[in-house]
C-alpha cells in the first residue's frame, strides 16, 4: 500500500524488490502496526516527504534472503524492523550513544520503504530479534508505540504519579509497564471518550478522565502522546513543582501562549526523538520479562486506509495492525 502523493489515500501497487544489499535482509512481512506517524506522513506534516513511499515502521517479518555481510540473522529468523533504519555512525551524536539524533538518519516507512507490504528490505544492523512463539500482530505495536513510549517513560524519571495524555497504542502499553513498577497512572482522553477511559481503568489506571479535567492529585510527571500542543500548558498545570512534561510525538500542533507561572517552580518540558537500538533491546527484554500484552484490532493489507481512518477518528482500543496474506 503506497502513498503516491501527500494528502491522498494509499493505493495498492505491485513493486519488485531488488536483491538485498550487503547489510540487508529481505523479509516476508507477517504483520505491521499502524502508527499515528503514518497519519503525519499522509497529511504532509513531516519534512522532506518523497513519494511514492510505502509507510509502516512496526514490522514483524521472517528472513527469506540476506546480504553477503549479514551474520546476525539467518533464513527463517523472525525479526522486528523499527522506525530507526540507518545512522552514519561517525557524527557527534552517534559517537555519544545518541544515534536517535543523527542528522543523517533514515527512517522506516518515511525515508525508506516500510512494512505496509508483503515483503520489505531492511538493514539487518537496525533490526531487532523477536521470539518465534507470540502472534505477529501482538508484537508489532511494541516496535514503535512501545519503544517510543518507553523512551518517553524513562525521560519522565521516577514518577510515582504519572499522567498519560492520549490513551492509544503507546499509552495502553506504557500503563502496563508503569503498573508493573507500582506507579500510579492517571489517564487523560478526548473529552467524553468514556470507552477509552474504561479501557484505561481496565489496564490499571487509578483515574481516567478528559484532558480538560484536573487530576485528583498532583502529577510527578506527564507524557503527552496526543499531537495537540494545547496539552502542554494543561499538563504543566497538573504536575507538581519540579515535575516534568514529556512530549512523545514526532509532530504536534502549535503550542499556545501560556503564563510563565505554569512553568515556574522548576517544572520542565522535554521531547523525545526517535529511538536507539539500545532502547529496542532493553524494552523488548522488559516486555518479555513482564509478559507485556498489546490489545490489537487486525486488518488486511488492502484495508490499510480503513485502519488509518479508525485511528484518525480515535475509534481503536489499543493498536491497529495489518496482517499480511501470502500465496
Amino acid at each position: 500500500m503506497r502513498l503516491l502523493a501527500p494528502g491522498t489515500a494509499l493505493a495498492l501497487r505491485e513493486v519488485t524488490l531488488p536483491p538485498p544489499g550487503p547489510h540487508e535482509v529481505t523479509l516476508r512481512v507477517e504483520a505491521c502496526g499502524v502508527c499515528r506517524t503514518d497519519l503525519h506522513l499522509i497529511d504532509n506534516e513531516l519534512p522532506d516527504i518523497h513519494c511514492p513511499v510505502t509507510p509502516g515502521h512496526e514490522i514483524v517479518g521472517v528472513v527469506v534472503e540476506r546480504g553477503a555481510e549479514v551474520r546476525r540473522f539467518v533464513s527463517g529468523d523472525r525479526v522486528g524492523v523499527p522506525w530507526l533504519a540507518y545512522t552514519c555512525g561517525v557524527c557527534r551524536y552517534c559517537r555519544a550513544g545518541l544515534e536517535n539524533l543523527c542528522p543523517q538518519a533514515r527512517f522506516t516507512g518515511y525515508s525508506r520503504d516500510g512494512g505496509y507490504a508483503q515483503e520489505v528490505l531492511a538493514d539487518a544492523r537496525y533490526c531487532l530479534p523477536l521470539p518465534a512463539g507470540p502472534p505477529a500482530a501482538s508484537l508489532a505495536p511494541l516496535l514503535c508505540a512501545g519503544l517510543i513510549g518507553y523512551r518517553a517513560y524513562r525521560r519522565a524519571g521516577a514518577a510515582e504519579n504519572l499522567g498519560l495524555y492520549g490513551f492509544g497504542a503507546a499509552a495502553h502499553l506504557l500503563a502496563q509497564v508503569a503498573g508493573h513498577e507500582r506507579r500510579r497512572v492517571f489517564a487523560f482522553t478526548r473529552d467524553g471518550d468514556t470507552s477509552a477511559q474504561r479501557f484505561a481503568r481496565e489496564l490499571g489506571a487509578v483515574w481516567a478522565g478528559g484532558s480538560d479535567q484536573p487530576p485528583p492529585q498532583q502529577l510527578d510527571a506527564a507524557i503527552i502522546f496526543a499531537p495537540v500542543g494545547a496539552l502542554i500548558p494543561a499538563a504543566l498545570a497538573a504536575v507538581r513543582p519540579g515535575g516534568r512534561v514529556v512530549c512523545a510525538g514526532i509532530h504536534m500542533s502549535d503550542v499556545p501562549v501560556f503564563p510563565y507561572r505554569l512553568l515556574w517552580g522548576e517544572r520542565s518540558v522535554a521531547s523525545v526523538a526517535n529511538l536507539t537500538r539500545a532502547d529496542g533491546e532493553e524494552f523488548l527484554a522488559l516486555a518479555a520479562r513482564i509478559g507485556l500484552s498489546a490489545t490489537v484490532e487486525r486488518f488486511a493489507l488492502a484495508e490499510a486506509n480503513v485502519a488509518l481512518a479508525r485511528l484518525r477518528a480515535g475509534e481503536l482500543a489499543g493498536a491497529a495492525v495489518l496482517e499480511m496474506a501470502h500465496r
